[in-house]
Order: structure tokens, then sequence, then C-alpha cells
């Protein structure tokens, strides 16, 4: 049997750096409180990769011009929620922001930190406040029925109906963005009244009674005035507005 030769591939190399490289100037708003009586801003030179994340042109800022530069970040795949700030006036998470969409070649990318919450250092928040508030609307599931022999089962229709809060993943997108939690700090904010919905729609969740109640409170959410800030921030794509209008709907039927 007569052996054929190899066969070369005739596919063209793939071609080095093919993707246009921009130039932008990123504007960060740095403060350190050990020598910093406020904020300032400080700009960098960075050629960056169309596809790049904001979140790649930081860590560039970082690693190769102020390795002083503090930001929080974990996951880098937007799952976390731990890198949400201030992106050309807008709240993202820099993970899932792209170059290409918040700048042109030599063009500037502006970064803050989120508000609403006390700044400790450049990009970083405290979000001991944020997280109080989450605690505060009992974000585990109760329960005290005894436990059936399996798991407790849900129709796909109770399932659907709790759907869109269970993909919140706290990165505070929604609440920072809340024109009332900037002046209300007491205000629990968007993401926990999301994450109440979580929990007051779940079928097998027996402490539906006890969330309404925190709700209905002057810190809940009567607070909320509808101004779709936080639905536009939510880098998940909930629906924070309707979802808010269900809880105010379950605690008017709750008083009815």
């Amino acid at each position: 049997m007569t052996q054929m030769p190899h066969e070369t591939s005739t596919a063209p190399a793939a071609v080095k750096g093919a993707l246009p490289m921009l130039h932008v100037k990123v504007k960060i708003l740095r403060f350190d409180p050990e020598k910093d009586r406020k904020a300032h801003w400080e700009t960098y030179a960075i050629e960056a990769q169309a596809g790049d994340r904001v979140l790649d042109v930081i860590n560039e800022v970082k690693w190769y011009h102020d390795p002083s530069l503090t930001f929080r970040r974990s996951c880098m795949h937007g799952i976390c929620g731990s890198d949400a700030m201030l992106i050309n006036g807008r709240n993202r998470l820099a993970c899932k922001t792209l170059v290409r969409d918040v700048a042109k070649d030599g063009g500037t990318i502006t970064i803050e930190p989120i508000r609403g919450l006390k700044v400790e250092k450049d990009l970083l928040v405290d979000m001991e406040p944020f997280f109080d508030s989450y605690k505060a609307i009992m974000p585990y599931f109760i329960n005290e029925s005894p436990a059936p022999a399996a798991e407790r089962i849900q129709s796909e229709a109770e399932a659907e109906r709790m759907a869109h809060s269970s993909n919140c993943i706290l990165c505070a997108c929604c609440t920072t963005s809340c024109p009332i939690f900037w002046v209300n700090g007491s205000y629990l904010g968007p993401a926990s009244i999301v994450q109440a919905h979580r929990f007051i729609f779940d079928s097998r969740d027996e402490a539906t009674q006890q969330r309404l109640n925190i709700m209905n409170q002057n810190t809940g959410v009567w607070r909320c005035r509808t101004a779709y800030n936080c639905t536009e921030a939510c880098p998940r794509d909930i629906p924070i507005t309707q979802l808010i209008e269900e809880v105010k709907r379950a605690v008017m039927y709750q008083q009815a």
C-alpha cells in the first residue's frame, strides 16, 4: 500500500496583533487618606486592544504605572460583583465593560468609585453599610415545617416567579446609582429589596410576613421614587424597578 506524503497546511498563519490598538487616556479619581485632603484626578496614557476590558486597562495602570492604585476585583468574569465602579459616569462592572464601548482611539475613560459609600482609598469603598442592609432582610431560607423525605418541590411557574431576583450578584451597582440612597443612608436600597423579593416569592419559604413587615418600615420599599437608575445600572439586566413594584403590591395586599 503506497504511503501518501504528509500534507502541509495551506491555512494562513494568525497574524500577531491583528486587532486594532487604541491609544486612550485613563482618568482615575484618586484618594489616599494618608496623603490627601480630598480626591484628585490622575491621568495615564494606555495602549489597549478594542476588545480589552476596562479591568484590563486598570490592571495595566497598577502593574506598570502606579502600583499604589487600589481597587477590588476577584473572578474577573462578571460573577462576583467585586469591581463595580463609575465608568464614564455610569455604574458598571469593569470586567464586563469593553474598552471599545466606552472610548475611541485618542479618547478618555473616566473611572471613579461608586457613590453613596465612604471611599477608603482610590476606587475602594466601605461596603459594610451595603451588606448591613442586605442582612436586614434575612437573606436566608426559613422553613420550620418538618423536612420532607426528598426535596421541597417547586413548580416551574413558582421557580420562574423568583428567577430574576435570584440573579442578583450583590455588586451594589443598583443601590449606589439610587439618588435616595445617596441622601438617606438608612434606606435599604434596591439590591436589598431585590434580595427580599427572592425570598418573599419563594413558595418554599415561610417568612414572607416578616420580610413584608421589614419592607413596610420607613427604611423600606416606600422610599423608592421609581427613578429607574437601578434598572439601568444593573449589569445582569434584572428588571429591578419592576421587582420593587411587585414587593410594594405584596405589602399593600398584606395590609388589605
